[in-house]
């Protein structure tokens, strides 16, 4: 087993935290995507359909889903690789490329013939966003893609410190791949960190870190409370505790800040005075921060503090950008 795994560490020293994020490697699992931006400007009105006609300028791939938590965690300075299902496509191919062009390994990745690889495609025109349009599918993997990528994920898992479940309800992953995926990870001694979405919300059993937002946790759970009572939002993160049977829980709260509890502790962290220009991308940061840190054995402090210290950074840059270490170094030294 990789030496961060050796012993306990809390809560070192900031400078010494961000050196240690360059050690890790980080297994990232569930649903890639490539996000296609096309520039334009209005002049006319189309004579088919009461319509604007958008006259292209540029075009932009990116990537998108569980392709941004990878450009969060490599940009904290670890290694990230993903594990998915992608189709032959040529937009599987272009996904393939963008990857490689940013120096991530492709290694994870399993292609097939029977599906198609999702984009959001944005058409934008000036700065305003007209129509986005998806090309995807959410029906589950098939029973032997399933089987292709547990096989992957185990062996990807030996030399990894860390697994990010990235769920974006697409089918990539199913309540079979996420119960044999983590009983493995638990057995190696490797911890789990989970992004959740709807339809596997209660499918993450036994994992280390479980990050929903607010929203979900409601529509997950199918409770409501108030979450300004501390008494009502212990009460519901108890009841989620128990349901998965996790080792913790990290709730986004977005402009309340977030709530841990996690190796016997319980915080409300508050959110930064920000000047929000776009939330997009934010619970992605969050939880590749949250996963170093768990990877490194961090206090429940620091976990909570240094994520929600960089959700909020990313909040104050249009679209989706991953987080800058130097900035994110910096004000943490600052403030927590």
């Amino acid at each position: 087993m990789n030496p961060v795994h050796d012993h306990t560490v809390l809560d070192m020293p900031i400078d010494e935290l961000f050196d240690q994020f360059n050690k890790l490697r980080v297994l990232i699992i569930g649903d890639v995507m490539l996000d296609s931006y096309v520039w334009g400007r209005v002049e006319r009105i189309s004579p088919e359909a009461p319509v604007p006609v958008v006259t292209v300028d540029r075009r932009e791939w990116r990537l998108g889903g569980a392709g941004n938590v990878l450009l969060n965690v490599q940009a904290l300075g670890a290694e990230a690789i993903i594990c998915s299902i992608i189709g032959t496509d040529k937009p599987g191919d272009q996904l393939e490329q963008e990857l490689c062009d940013r120096g991530l390994s492709c290694n994870g990745l399993i292609r097939s013939k029977a599906r198609i690889t999702t984009i959001k495609e944005r058409i934008i025109a000036g700065s305003q966003q007209v129509v986005r349009v998806d090309t995807e599918t959410d029906r589950y993997i098939t029973a032997d893609e399933r089987t292709q990528l547990i096989a992957k994920a185990k062996e990807l898992i030996l030399t990894c410190h860390v697994v990010i479940f990235e769920d974006y309800d697409k089918g990539v992953l199913s309540k079979e791949a996420i119960g044999e995926i983590t009983d493995f990870a638990n057995q190696q001694g490797v911890p789990t960190v989970v992004d959740p979405k709807k339809r596997n919300f209660l499918s993450y059993q036994n994992t280390t870190l479980f990050k929903p937002n607010l929203k979900e946790l409601r529509e997950g759970l199918k409770v409501d409370f108030d979450v300004d009572n501390p008494a009502e939002l212990q009460a519901v993160v108890d009841e989620l505790k128990q349901t998965l049977n996790l080792k913790g829980a990290l709730i986004t709260l977005s402009e309340r800040g977030a709530f841990i509890d996690y190796n016997g502790e319980q915080l409300k962290i508050p959110a930064h005075i920000r000047k929000i220009a776009d939330v997009s991308g934010a619970g992605d940061t969050v939880i590749s921060i949250a996963a170093c840190c768990v990877a490194l054995k961090q206090s429940p402090h620091i976990i909570a503090s240094l994520s929600n210290l960089g959700g909020g950074l990313v909040c104050e840059s249009v679209g989706v950008v991953p987080i800058d270490k130097a900035q994110l170094k910096r004000e943490a030294k600052a403030s927590l």
